[in-house]
């Protein structure tokens, strides 16, 4: 299969080229305006498909389309949203060639014009499918999902990439120009619009049982879903979609250039594309991991609900997602499953179950999350993932009304001055072997209070569901200091995380946020905690460990 794809050394083109490596019986014919560019790309290319560098102007494709003879066009150039009056010339000229058409389109109007070609294409016999990527073909899949669960309602959702995942200059493009400029949406059930980048949202996009991602700020971004996804959900009434670019502090100058365009009707923010893209660029740094989620609230049975889906992406992982819907469409073609005649957007060009393939074997999880208020804290907090939790883990978390737990531990205490003097005020047991210990459980309006007995020597925090920057977090409270932990599940151990903490609800700052190895188990069906608090300059102030069983 010969593969035209423009745009073929850019950063989706280039991507796509790297997912399809393995595949021997595929040649492609990387396209741009620029040779040299093109001709390097092929150089570096380590793969299995041979790799032609060609020269194409979108406007005149008609020749390479003739000389060539691909059996599939890629549109991987962009931006979309500043083709002009001709947008759609390179449809038309794969339609009159017979040439199956594929592109990234995330221009929400582009995307959803496609469907004027559909009595074309189907004559033709050739398919054209627009927005091959996660936004909106992950995004329809994922609600199509939760469409079995609730009738839709209203649907959020976001893409937050990786600091390091780099972005191209004409998706910089597309974003600052659209920058305070009317956006088509949904809301209320009418037609409307909003302003790009000029509506703000925060979410924690955190997968049950994984470390999620911090709570991020999302802005509102003008992509196909918003035009495409609900004619597929009747009773839906109102759909937003944000990205949540980092550093905020980045995001947030483009937030208020934003409102300003909006505000005072100025002229397009384009002309600032190439100073954000290098900024942007060269502004690396924090946790390399991304994601993407998608929330609706709607009924069932009658009845309120809410449900929302969750993606993580570590490393280098998670910039390819936005490549391989096509990739898998790709893939079904060489295995002969082909779409059908006929020009739409590609909502329906894959099912959840095909992601999931895609994402096997690589550090790429997902999972679903409903709100259930009448849940277990620890069970709200790690959503689905809490069923993988040892019996005896459960079995602590899961009473009802104040009950104790006892059994026995070793204490280790730090011998530094300050490590010392923070266990005293907080009330750690002193060191020692064999040390008797009790827990008592008791809940408090929406919270749990510990009180922990070493031999004598009482401690006491609380613990409560995170909300806002603490959302999707496990909160516990030492006298003045709260320290917000992730509930991450390795193995058969229910891992405690720090994230952030405070003081006198003054966050503190990241560097000095208290560590160590913190976890719960099972053996031989006793429960079993190692508890390690570390900060650092300080070292260890206390690691407790041991076991417990319910007492009568």
């Amino acid at each position: 299969m010969k593969i035209l794809i423009l745009g073929g050394y850019g950063v989706f083109g280039g991507r796509l080229a790297r997912l399809l490596s393995d595949l021997p019986d595929i040649e492609l014919l990387i396209c741009g305006r620029n040779l040299d560019a093109a001709q390097a790309f092929c150089a570096s290319y380590a793969g299995a498909p041979r790799v032609h560098p060609v020269v194409v102007e979108r406007q005149r494709i008609e020749a390479v389309l003739g000389a060539e003879q691909p059996a599939l066009v890629v549109d991987a150039s962009g931006p979309f949203q500043d083709y002009g009056e001709h947008r759609y010339n390179v449809i038309e000229a794969c339609i009159a060639a017979g040439i199956d058409y594929l592109d990234f389109a995330d221009a929400a109007d582009f995307v959803f014009g496609v469907a004027r070609f559909d009595a074309q294409a189907r004559a033709a016999g050739v398919f054209v499918l627009s927005g091959v990527s996660s936004f909106p073909v992950l995004t329809a899949a994922v609600l199509r999902e939760m469409a079995q669960r609730m009738d839709l309602v209203s649907v959020e959702g976001g893409i937050a990439p990786s600091p390091y995942a780099g972005i191209g200059l004409n998706v910089m493009r597309a974003v600052v120009g659209y920058a305070g400029a009317p956006v088509k949406l949904q809301r209320d059930g009418q037609p409307g619009h909003g302003r790009g980048l000029a509506e703000s949202r925060r979410f924690t996009i955190a997968v049950p049982g994984r470390l999620p991602l911090r709570n991020l700020h999302f802005s509102l971004v003008d992509v196909p879903d918003l035009q495409v996804i609900p004619p597929e959900h009747p009773t839906l009434t109102d759909i937003w979609m944000g990205a949540g670019p980092v550093p905020e502090v980045l995001h947030r100058v483009l937030n208020l250039l934003a409102r300003a365009r909006a505000r005072f009707t100025l002229p397009s923010l384009e002309p600032l594309s190439p100073l954000f893209y290098r900024v942007l660029n060269l502004m690396k740094f924090g946790e390399h991991r991304g994601g993407m989620y998608v929330r609706a609230h709607g009924m069932h049975d009658g009845a309120p609900t809410t449900l929302s889906w969750h993606l993580l992406a570590e490393g280098d992982d998670g910039p390819y997602i936005p490549s391989m819907a096509i990739e898998a469409v790709i893939r079904k073609l060489l295995a002969g499953e082909r779409p059908l005649p006929g020009a739409r957007p590609a909502t329906r060009a894959l099912e959840l179950t095909d992601y999931h393939a895609l994402f096997e074997g690589r550090a790429i999880h997902t999972g679903f999350r409903r709100d259930d208020a009448a849940a277990s804290l620890y069970r709200q907090v790690l959503g689905s993932a809490y069923d993988a939790l040892p019996a005896q883990v459960q079995a602590l978390h899961d009473m009802s009304g104040q009950h104790r737990w006892s059994g026995t531990a070793q204490v280790r205490r730090g011998t530094g001055l300050v490590s010392r003097l923070v266990a005293a005020v907080i009330g750690f047991p002193k060191a020692g072997t064999d040390v008797p210990v009790t827990v008592t459980f008791t809940p408090e309006q929406g919270s749990e209070r510990w009180t922990r007995d070493f031999g004598g020597r009482r401690f006491t925090s609380w613990q409560w569901r995170g909300a806002g920057r603490n959302d999707a977090l496990l909160v516990e409270r030492f006298g003045v200091i709260e320290v917000a932990l992730a509930l991450v599940v390795e193995g058969d151990r229910l891992m405690l995380v720090p994230r952030r903490w405070s003081c006198l609800g003054v966050p503190l700052p990241k560097a000095l946020l208290p560590r160590g190895t913190t976890f719960e188990t099972e053996v031989d069906g006793r429960f079993v905690f190692n508890v390690e608090i570390a900060a650092p300059g300080v070292g260890l102030i206390v690691n407790y460990r041991g076991w417990l069983q319910p007492d009568a």
